[in-house]
């Protein structure tokens, strides 16, 4: 009788193994928030020996600020007249699972994960849109902008504001994108929107 080959290791995949232990602490923090969650917790769940995340990340807070990192990574605003998708991304995306909001929400009782947020935030999509934003105060307009874009979003997603269920979307992100169009140029006006 042949003997069994004895089975093949898994190869190593440095890239794969990172971003499994993302995955996995972006659902833990979105479910318990930065004070409830473990790394044993999140190397379980990603299939990993704990030590990985001290070596790919140094810490769980070295880790929280990679996954805020990529949350705050990218914007759909822009300029005006560019926000139409930005405002119909804010009106109609569904419960992410986890949605990153809750993250943020369960999250902001740590002042350290709060100052992590702020940094982040500021250093990434923030400085970003500031940087293509005309006129005076863009750095003020640009978190004006992305307030108005999670204050949607978390009455859509998370408190789940019944007003959303029946309402013409389409009529809405008209309005929302008006508004994100008006802040976006500095129109500072006064005047109706048109």
């Amino acid at each position: 009788m042949a003997e069994t080959p004895p089975p093949r290791a898994r190869p190593r995949d440095a890239a794969a193994t990172r971003q499994a232990i993302l995955d996995s602490a972006l659902t833990a923090f979105s479910r318990s928030g930065f004070d409830g969650t473990g790394t044993r917790e999140i190397a379980g769940n990603a299939g990993v020996d704990p030590r990985l995340i001290t070596r790919y990340f140094g810490s769980k807070e070295g880790l929280f600020t990679e996954v805020v990192a990529q949350l705050f990574q990218t914007s759909l605003i822009g300029v005006s007249g560019t926000n139409r998708a930005a405002a119909l991304d804010s009106l109609t995306l569904e419960h992410d699972d986890p949605d990153p909001m809750l993250l943020i929400l369960r999250s902001a009782s740590n002042p350290r994960a709060v100052e992590i947020m702020r940094e982040r935030l500021e250093a990434s999509s923030q400085q970003e849109l500031a940087g293509r934003l005309p006129g005076d105060d863009a750095t003020a307009r640009a978190a004006l902008l992305l307030s108005m874009c999670t204050g949607v979003r978390m009455f859509r997603n998370i408190i789940g504001d019944t007003a959303f269920k029946h309402a013409d979307i389409d009529q809405l992100a008209t309005f929302l994108e008006r508004a994100l169009d008006a802040v976006a140029a500095g129109n500072s006006d006064g005047g109706v929107i048109k």
